[in-house]
C-alpha cells in the first residue's frame, strides 16, 4: 500500500506542477519529490510513529482541489477571526491566498507580511536562503511531501531591532471541495536581531468536509529575537492533520510555542527547536482535547546545543470515549551545553475507560552541569474533588465538567496577549458539555 500511494503523489506532482505558482521554489520541489519517493510514508515499524497508523492518510487519493475563493462563506469566516484581537490577517480558502479577504496594516520598513507564492523579485533572495533549512525533508517524509507540493502560504519577515505591535492571524480554512482534497500549507517566519512578533496560525474546517492538511512551518530567529507562537487546529472531525513546525534559534532568543488540538480524526503535531547559542530559550505549551475515535499525537524534540540554554514543557490532555493520545517529548543536552536547564511535563486525564493515552518523555544528556527534569501522569477525576464539589450541591455532569475545564485552564492561562487568551477560552469552553454553566462559574 505505501508504494502504490507513493506513486500516487508522485504522478499527482507530475500532473500539476505546471499550475503551481512560484516558479523561483522549482528546484527545492523537485528535490524534496525525489527525497519523498526514496523514504515513502512512515510505518508503525519507525519508533517515532510506532503508537500512530497513518493509513487514513495513503489509503485515499488526496488531490489539490479546485480553486474556492468563490465558495467561502462569510459567516464561517466570521467564526475564524479574532474579533477582540486587532491584527493583521492572511486567509487561505483550502490553501489559496485570498487578496479579498485578507488584510495586512501599515508595516514598519523593511518589514513583510505576504503570501510565500507571490514573494516579489526583493524577497525571492530571502525566501531561498531560507526555505527548506530547518524542516529536514529527507527525515520527515510529510514535510518532504509539502514541500513538494508547496505554494501558497505566509511569509514573514521582521527586520532586526523592529517590532511588529500587532500580532499576525493566519487563517487557513478548508472544507470547500467535492472529492477528498489535499492542502499543503507553507509558512516561513523569519527574524533579525532584537526583533519581536506574535504569530498565529488557525487552522479550521467545514464540518465532516474530508480532507487532508499537511503544514510545515520553518522559523529562524536571530540573536536577541522573541516569537510568540500559537497554533489553534479546530479543523473537521473527518480530516486528517499532520504538522511540522521547525525553528532554530540564536543567540539569546526567547521562543513561546502554544499548541492547541481540538479538531481531526488524525492529528499529528512535530516540533523541533535547536537551541544554537548561548541564552536561548523556549517555552512549550500544549493542549489536546479529543473524543469519539479521534487520535491526537504530540511528538516535540529540543536540542541543546550550546550551554546556557533552557527549555519549559508542558503538555496536557483530556480524552473521552474511544479517543487515544500521543505524547512523545525528547530533549537532548549535547556534549557542549553545559549549564542546561529544561523541565518537561505530560499530564492527561481520561474521561472514559474507553479511552488511551501514550506518553513517553524522554531525556538524553550528554553533558554533566545540567538540572534536567520530566515526569508524566495519566489518570481520571479527583473523587475528592468530586465530593467536594457534590458536597456543595453541584450535580455530578457540573463537577465533572467544571474539573475538566480547570485541567485544561493550566495551559490556556500562560498564553498572551489576553485578547487571545480569553478568545482560545471561550473556544475550548464551548467543546465541552455544559458550556453556558463552565462560563457562568469562570466568570
Amino acid at each position: 500500500m505505501n508504494d502504490e500511494a507513493v506513486n500516487y503523489y508522485v504522478k499527482e506532482f507530475q500532473r500539476l506542477q505546471s499550475g503551481l505558482t512560484g516558479d523561483y521554489l522549482a528546484g527545492n520541489r523537485l528535490d524534496a519529490l525525489e527525497k519523498f519517493r526514496n523514504i515513502g510514508f512512515p510505518t508503525q515499524r519507525l519508533e517515532n510513529w510506532k503508537y500512530t497508523d497513518v493509513k487514513p492518510v495513503i489509503r485515499k487519493n488526496f488531490t489539490i482541489p479546485d480553486n474556492a475563493l468563490d465558495r467561502i462563506n462569510a459567516d464561517f469566516l466570521v467564526k475564524a477571526r479574532l474579533h477582540d484581537v486587532e491584527c493583521h490577517e492572511l486567509v487561505f480558502i483550502n490553501g489559496i491566498y485570498s487578496t479579498q479577504f485578507s488584510n495586512v496594516k501599515t508595516l514598519p520598513a523593511e518589514a513583510v507580511i505576504q503570501d510565500l507564492a507571490h514573494a516579489g523579485e526583493s524577497r525571492r533572495k530571502l525566501v531561498s536562503e531560507h526555505i527548506t533549512r530547518y524542516a529536514d525533508i529527507g527525515l520527515h517524509s510529510f514535510a518532504a511531501l509539502n514541500t513538494a507540493f508547496m505554494n501558497h502560504g505566509a511569509l514573514i519577515y521582521v527586520p532586526g531591532n523592529t517590532s511588529l505591535d500587532l500580532p499576525v492571524n493566519i487563517i487557513y480554512l478548508a472544507g470547500f471541495n467535492d472529492k477528498p482534497a489535499a492542502i499543503y500549507p507553507r509558512n516561513l517566519i523569519i527574524l533579525g536581531e532584537g526583533s519581536q512578533v506574535t504569530v498565529i496560525e488557525n487552522y479550521i474546517g467545514v464540518d465532516n468536509a474530508d480532507y487532508f492538511t499537511n503544514t510545515v512551518t520553518e522559523v529562524s530567529m536571530q540573536a536577541g529575537s522573541r516569537l510568540q507562537h500559537c497554533k489553534i487546529q479546530q479543523e473537521s472531525l473527518a480530516s486528517c492533520h499532520i504538522g511540522n513546525f521547525h525553528v532554530r534559534q540564536g543567540k539569546d532568543s526567547q521562543l513561546e510555542s502554544h499548541s492547541i488540538s481540538l479538531g481531526g480524526s488524525l492529528v499529528r503535531n512535530d516540533i523541533h527547536s535547536q537551541l544554537q547559542a548561548d541564552g536561548a530559550a523556549i517555552i512549550l505549551n500544549g493542549l489536546y482535547l479529543a473524543g469519539g475515535r479521534q487520535h491526537m499525537d504530540n511528538h516535540t524534540r529540543v536540542d541543546h546545543q550550546k550551554p546556557h540554554t533552557s527549555s519549559r514543557e508542558s503538555y496536557r490532555g483530556v480524552l473521552d470515549g474511544h479517543a487515544r493520545g500521543v505524547f512523545n517529548g525528547k530533549v537532548v543536552v549535547h556534549k557542549d551545553a553545559q549549564k542546561t536547564d529544561a523541565e518537561q511535563s505530560n499530564a492527561n486525564l481520561l474521561l472514559s475507560d474507553d479511552a488511551e493515552v501514550d506518553t513517553k518523555p524522554e531525556l538524553e544528556i550528554y553533558a554533566d552541569d545540567v538540572k534536567c527534569s520530566h515526569g508524566a501522569t495519566v489518570g481520571q477525576l479527583d473523587k475528592d474533588m468530586m465530593f467536594y464539589l457534590r458536597t456543595r450541591a453541584l450535580d455530578e455532569i457540573t463537577a465533572k465538567n467544571l474539573l475538566t475545564y480547570a485541567f485544561t485552564a493550566d495551559v490556556i492561562r500562560r498564553i498572551g496577549p489576553p485578547a487571545l487568551r480569553n478568545y482560545l477560552e471561550q473556544l475550548i469552553i464551548g467543546k465541552m458539555p455544559g458550556a453556558d454553566m463552565i462560563r457562568e462559574f469562570a466568570a
